[in-house]
């Protein structure tokens, strides 16, 4: 009986160890396979893939890629904190609103190379003042696509969208900042009032636009242009670049009584679990020759000066998406409004897609 005790305790014992040599072999391998993975979180369309194969390439680690189609979303995404994201690229707004709720991770500069190659106009704005937690990755402006088809004389101003040229032929993007901003600068005043007075007059503007509201779409609106099955689209001008490469019928301009600048960062969010390969995609992606490539298959324009320079002279010089001073002048980037205005926007614009129903 003593000898069956001694020989039960000694298959315990190395039943034991063997659960524990399998637990370090189950724990190595997840430490293995997290330390080999970079997972991304961005819009959809928002980058060229070719660049995610060279960056597996060149530094070994295995990129998957997950999209959201609004800042709300992804927002929600990483304050829930289930979801494993070592980048993301929020708008500036979003941004503001991360840090203040400590959602994103403070950037070690040490670890960054190529910083010096962005402009100094998209450095230290007041949404992320001295970078410390965001990285310029492309930038923008919300506008008019028309097609010349459709529409004798090129609408200049927000309110030129009234009339009855576009009766039932306007597209416009599924945004809230986006339309209620529109409604706002045809008025005159800030697309970040938080007048009441101000945003229930938009409203009622906004009102007087279902006539002519084909569709409020979001990414399909880029085929419906291009398939010449819209007078003019309210859009960025990102979308608007690759309409206009496909449909030389189209034109993209930025009303003069201003709009929308909008730019997206990369960011570092609290959810992160690989911060080496997240600061591996970082200085991938500040580097000229892949910020170039990126901005040339995703249509929107680049904050890396370097990169710009080694576009073709039709992009870097066309002031559609790339314009000068005295457009950007007027233009306002979206503030972080808080909880409370952020939700009359949202309310505001869903009234309004219910109302043309």
């Amino acid at each position: 009986m003593k000898r069956l005790v001694y020989f039960m305790g000694g298959v315990l014992a190395i039943i034991a160890v063997l659960g524990v040599f399998s637990v370090k072999l189950s724990a190595d391998s997840g430490t293995s396979s997290l330390t080999n993975q970079l997972t991304i979180y961005n819009w959809g369309d928002y980058i060229d893939e070719e660049l995610l194969k060279k960056f597996e390439k060149e530094t070994g680690y295995k990129v998957s890629y997950v999209t959201f189609d609004s800042n709300e979303a992804m927002y929600t995404k990483v304050k829930q904190g289930g979801t494993t994201y070592d980048i993301a690229i929020p708008s500036e707004y979003m941004i503001d609103k991360m840090i203040s709720e400590n959602l994103l991770v403070k950037l070690d500069k040490s670890k960054i190379k190529g910083l010096a190659n962005i402009d100094s106009r998209f450095l230290d704005l007041d949404f992320d003042a001295e970078n410390n937690y965001s990285i310029p990755y492309f930038w923008g402006t919300v506008g008019i696509v028309y097609n010349d088809k459709f529409v004798k004389n090129a609408p200049e101003h927000w309110n030129d969208l009234w009339s009855e040229t576009y009766r039932n032929n306007l597209m416009l993007i599924d945004g809230a900042r986006e339309i209620i901003g529109m409604a706002l600068n045809a008025e005159n005043n800030s697309l970040n009032s938080t007048d009441m007075g101000q945003l229930n007059l938009a409203y009622k503007h906004l009102k007087l636009l279902s006539p002519n509201v084909k569709a409020i779409v979001a990414d399909e609106i880029k085929q419906y242009m291009i398939n010449n099955e819209a007078a003019a689209a309210v859009t960025f001008s990102g979308e608007a670049a690759e309409m206009v490469d496909e449909n030389e019928h189209l034109h993209y301009i930025v009303p003069s009584e201003g709009s929308n600048l909008w730019f997206d960062n990369i960011v570092i969010p609290k959810t992160a679990k690989n911060y080496e390969a997240a600061y591996a995609f970082i200085n991938f992606m500040l580097d000229p020759e892949n910020a170039a490539q990126n901005a040339e298959y995703v249509g929107y324009a680049t904050p890396n000066r370097k990169a710009e320079s080694l576009l073709p002279d039709e992009i870097k010089n066309d002031k559609q998406f790339y314009p000068d001073e005295a457009v950007i002048a007027h233009l306002e980037v979206y503030k972080n409004l808080g909880p409370e205005y952020l939700g009359i926007y949202n309310d505001l614009f869903l009234q309004f897609k219910m109302y043309r129903k």
